[in-house]
């Protein structure tokens, strides 16, 4: 068997490829817990995008309301941490400053989310620019009020610490690494396979989602059936938003412990392609979230631990602004292959208009 793989090795360009692949298995076990956490962003800010789409409401907004929430979460944090006991809970390192701030972000995200919704169902504007303009708005205020406040030195919030499972069950042959990425990681994290499958379920199993199916595919045929579109429409903006804070949240709280202009880095619309790779399911978008985070994942295992042979030095040779890119072009590449695979919902985008009674 080893004989076989060095001839394999041996083979030009085809030898350098099955060491990548070799590579790819060896290292995927021990980066996994990475492999979520550079997920997790993207699952719910994707998330976010199959809840409102399936309503018939574009939200391209995600990335400035990812940010929005990442910062208010960061500035309510350090605000409120001198004046409450700083002492963490054993498990995920909770303390009263970290809920507040967690709060906060979340209702940053229902008051951008208001917005949106108010401009795209009530006023029926363009949802694109309404989308556009919360992206906009997210970027220079915040940015604008971290250089202010920044000069201050505040000090940090804390952050959510990472849950630690039995080394028996993360050493469980072929499955342990599994068990390793869902359960090594914080509460945020965390929560976010148990939200996909509770989403899933609800989407395709229950009455509440057959209606938001429904205003997406038809609004006007569910309207005669006695299902409030704008309501639903209103409600499904909201939640959606909510997700799209947690994203925020989970940026600041839990992934890091500061906050860094744009520190969001196109996640949002990374997200929204997840949406579209994943069909509008959640599950889907949660895969579609694994596979852009694993390039990012690979690519700092690479950095930081390359692999030997030939494979190494031509890795090696790249500059790490390759690497950083990395996840667009991935990004790109797979969203390039789906046009016109991917049907989005029939209503997708469109305002809706009660009919006038007669």
């Amino acid at each position: 068997m080893d004989g076989l793989i060095n001839g394999l090795y041996g083979i030009p360009l085809l030898g350098i490829l099955v060491q990548f692949v070799g590579y790819i298995v060896h290292i995927v076990p021990d980066i996994s817990p990475l492999l979520l956490q550079a997920a997790t962003p993207l699952a719910l800010g994707a998330l976010c995008g199959v809840i409102c789409e399936r309503s018939g409401v574009v939200n391209i907004g995600i990335e400035g309301t990812m940010l929005a929430s990442a910062f208010v979460a960061w500035i309510v944090g350090v605000t409120v941490a001198p004046l409450l006991p700083a002492d963490p809970s054993p498990i995920f390192g909770i303390t009263p400053t970290l809920l507040i701030a967690l709060v906060a972000a979340l209702l940053t995200a229902l008051l951008i989310s208001l917005v949106h919704a108010w401009l795209s169902i009530t006023v029926r504007a363009d949802q694109i620019i309404s989308g556009t303009i919360i992206n906009i708005a997210a970027f220079g205020v915040t940015g604008y009020l971290f250089q202010l406040i920044e000069k201050g030195s505040p000090t940090s919030a804390g952050a959510f610490t990472a849950f630690t499972p039995p080394s028996q069950l993360v050493q469980i042959p072929l499955v342990g690494w599994i068990f390793n990425m869902f359960l090594n990681q914080g509460p945020i994290a965390m929560s976010v396979i148990v939200i996909v499958i509770v989403m899933q379920v609800l989407l395709f199993r229950s009455r509440w989602g057959l209606r938001t199916r429904a205003v997406g595919e038809h609004p006007r045929a569910a309207e005669t059936v006695g299902i409030d579109v704008v309501r639903l429409r209103y409600r499904n903006v909201l939640a959606g938003g909510l997700l799209a804070g947690l994203a925020g949240a989970f940026l600041t709280m839990e992934a890091s412990n500061s906050f860094q202009t744009a520190m969001t880095q196109g996640r949002g619309f990374i997200a929204l392609a997840a949406m579209i790779i994943g069909r509008w399911t959640p599950l889907g978008a949660l895969g579609a979230a694994l596979l852009f985070s694993s390039s990012q994942a690979i690519a700092q295992s690479i950095t930081f631990a390359p692999p030997g042979g030939d494979l190494g030095t031509i890795l090696t040779a790249i500059p790490a602004q390759g690497y950083d890119m990395l996840p667009y072009l991935v990004t790109i590449i797979v969203v390039a292959g789906l046009i016109g695979r991917s049907i989005p919902p029939a209503a997708d985008g469109q305002p809706y208009e009660r009919e006038a009674a007669t």
